[in-house]
């Protein structure tokens, strides 16, 4: 990470006195060599001044506070292409803190569950209001880290402001807040918790072993108000996306929250909402703050961005030229965007600003005996 504070420097300290499995292993390796000579580049030379500069490439983790920002980026263009001229809802889902021990021991589980019940709470509520009665489309981004990483489950979703019907008609949301969020968290709390139970009689969850503890966590939550927020809609389509990029590719620390480093503690900025969204800075010994960060490396292939209901990979191209129609609205003339990092090889010097620089030569990616690597 860029700055004075580093969390290579503490994942190197954590790693040398404490065991992680293979994938997070792999991860940490991946962040530690980002932007350095292990992953390679490209040698650059200016035709102007004839200055030579090296340009290393980054890891490309999910998890990487270096590399997330071009990917959202990328990100955005692609789903430019997805948006309707509508207002658009933002909801989010909160897991229960008594929950936290099953996502520390089966965390896919925990997961994929919260995601199929989100969207069971939601797509039932489309078919079975009164005014609406038809598909919703929804994308979703799991979170799993609050502000002092510490973990705090939940579910971001955006949601254009209307349902498709079988006959191919669009109606329209009415409501500021979309779906009355008291009846929403008490849907989700059932769902949610039915969902879990199939899960302990399927044997999904194996690694809780006592009946009665489990019983007793989901007793407990079902007599819990589950936290269901609706910001205000957006009524601005061109900049949903940008608002929904801020939450598709944020990780659970960023360099711009890394505040100083003294000795083995790092101190971090955070945004305390029980008092307001008040600013604060909490320290951390690096071995802390290590395990924090690590507790929100996500299991290896899991996908935590979900289209769901006529926003769905397989359906989404047909169902929004259908919806488009209904509007009357067609969409606007679609223009690729290049990745110009994949297609550029030549940028205006940073020395000079009167020359070019041209690429000159590949830089090999190498490895470390002994060290695992992605």
């Amino acid at each position: 990470m860029a700055g004075s504070v580093t969390v290579q420097s503490a994942l190197t300290q954590f790693l040398s006195t404490d065991s992680l499995d293979r994938h997070r292993r792999k991860v940490c390796s991946r962040l530690m060599d980002c932007r350095t000579a292990r992953m390679g580049g490209m040698e650059m030379r200016c035709d102007h001044c004839k200055a030579r500069t090296v340009h290393y490439y980054g890891c490309r983790d999910r998890h990487c506070p270096q590399c997330q920002s071009r990917a959202s980026q990328q990100w955005c263009e692609r789903q430019r292409r997805s948006l309707l001229p509508v207002p658009y809802f933002h909801l989010v889902f909160t897991v229960p803190h008594a929950l936290n021990g099953w996502v520390q021991v089966h965390p896919e589980v925990v997961y994929r569950r919260l995601f199929e019940s989100v969207w069971n709470t939601l797509s039932q509520f489309g078919h079975t209001t009164k005014h609406l009665q038809g598909e919703l489309g929804m994308t979703a981004v799991l979170h799993t880290w609050g502000q002092n990483l510490s973990r705090h489950v939940h579910v971001h979703c955006l949601i254009p402001g209307g349902v498709l019907t079988e006959a191919g008609e669009w109606h329209e949301a009415k409501h500021q807040y979309l779906f009355p969020v008291r009846a929403l968290s008490r849907r989700f709390r059932g769902r949610m918790v039915s969902s879990l139970r199939r899960s302990v009689r399927t044997g999904e969850l194996h690694r809780l072993t006592e009946p009665q503890a489990i019983d007793d966590v989901l007793k407990k939550v079902m007599q819990q108000d589950w936290v269901v927020y609706a910001r205000p809609c957006l009524n601005q389509a061109e900049t949903v996306v940008d608002y929904l990029a801020r939450y598709t590719h944020r990780i659970a620390i960023s360099n711009g929250r890394l505040l100083s480093q003294d000795g083995g503690r790092i101190m971090i900025r955070y945004v305390d909402y029980r008092e307001g969204g008040r600013q604060k800075s909490l320290q951390l010994e690096g071995a802390e703050f290590v395990r924090r960060f690590l507790m929100h490396i996500l299991p290896k292939g899991f996908m935590r961005i979900r289209h769901f209901g006529y926003l769905s990979n397989r359906t989404r191209r047909r169902k929004l030229t259908a919806i488009r129609q209904a509007l009357q609205k067609p969409p606007e003339v679609d223009v690729e965007v290049k990745n110009g990092s994949e297609s550029q090889r030549s940028w205006p010097c940073p020395r000079c600003e009167d020359g070019v620089v041209y690429m000159v030569r590949q830089i090999p990616r190498f490895k470390t005996v002994g060290r695992v690597t992605g």
